[in-house]
């Protein structure tokens, strides 16, 4: 399946290190963009804040792999 990451608000994403999460912390749109080129090709699951989300747009989360969730608001 691969690693599982996070990209997000530090506030919102910091925890889930303690779990093995790989954290990518970016808290503004083109940070969550270059995150999100990093490690959508190692990664099988992909947490997002709804800010990262909404920074990426539903063209970039409809594609698969990897597979994406979305932290409730």
């Amino acid at each position: 399946m691969g690693r599982v990451a996070a990209i997000g608000e530090q506030v919102r994403v910091a925890g889930l290190a303690l779990a093995g999460v790989t954290v990518l912390v970016a808290e503004e749109p083109d940070a969550v963009r270059e995150a999100w080129r990093d490690v959508r090709e190692n990664a099988g699951l992909v947490i997002l804040t709804p800010a990262a989300a909404d920074a990426l747009g539903s063209v970039v989360l409809d594609r698969i792999p990897p597979l994406t969730a979305v932290l409730p608001p």
